[in-house]
């Protein structure tokens, strides 16, 4: 049995997605070193090391989505500008803007948010869990799991991916850069909507992303 302890080391120890990891795992019915082994031949475990050098080059581009309703626009750097110019490269930043579009995302990772954020959640967490008449130590257990499914829906990359929600951004991002072989990096993004804080109709934008590429 794959457990997920084994994905998580195994993740470590190679910097591959965790589709990968798990894929990796099954092949090799559970022993890791031949995990590791099958990993590198796919080129996936080498993405953890190209994952320190500096990435400089890249594109912005932009993704309009909803006749002008919807609109983003994301920096993505990569190492050198032979690089950029890759279609594989290209077709990853499109996807990065159109996950933007439809999934709202307010930072790129959990590193980026501001520890007041962070602690203004959790207390938003307790505040209703104690409304539920949980005791307190329920609360604290409850409250971890809460804040990463909190960290998964407003973080680009812990977000799943929406063309293969078995995917995170990240799982796809570790996928490119072993194929590209270079580091990849989403530097910073802007997401508009028209009529933004004008009281509307609640919309589906990730629905609606998936039936325009569709």
């Amino acid at each position: 049995m794959i457990t997920s302890e084994m994905i998580r080391q195994l993740r470590e120890r190679t910097g591959a997605g965790m589709v990968d990891c798990k894929k990796a795992l099954t092949e090799s019915n559970g022993d890791i070193e031949k995990a590791i082994e099958f990993l590198r031949k796919k080129g996936l475990a080498s993405a953890a090391k190209k994952s320190g050098r500096i990435a400089a080059e890249g594109i912005v581009d932009s993704y309009i989505h909803g006749n002008g309703r919807i609109g983003v626009l994301v920096e993505v750097n990569i190492e050198t500008d032979f690089a950029a110019q890759n279609e594989e490269f290209k077709l990853f930043v499109k996807d990065v803007a159109m996950q933007i579009a439809a999934a709202k995302p307010e930072y790129i990772s959990r590193e980026e948010i501001p520890e007041n954020i962070v602690e203004r959640e959790k207390e938003i967490i307790r505040a209703q869990a104690a409304k539920e008449g949980k005791p307190d130590n329920i609360i604290e257990k409850m409250l971890t799991g809460r804040v990463e499914k909190y960290y998964k829906e407003i973080c680009l990359l812990e977000q799943a991916w929406i063309k293969d929600p078995d995917k995170t951004i990240k799982d796809l991002m570790s996928e490119k850069i072993a194929t590209i072989g270079e580091n990849i990096n989403i530097r910073r993004f802007v997401r508009f909507e028209r009529g933004e804080g004008i009281e509307k109709k609640e919309e589906n934008f990730a629905e609606e992303v998936m039936k325009q590429i569709k």
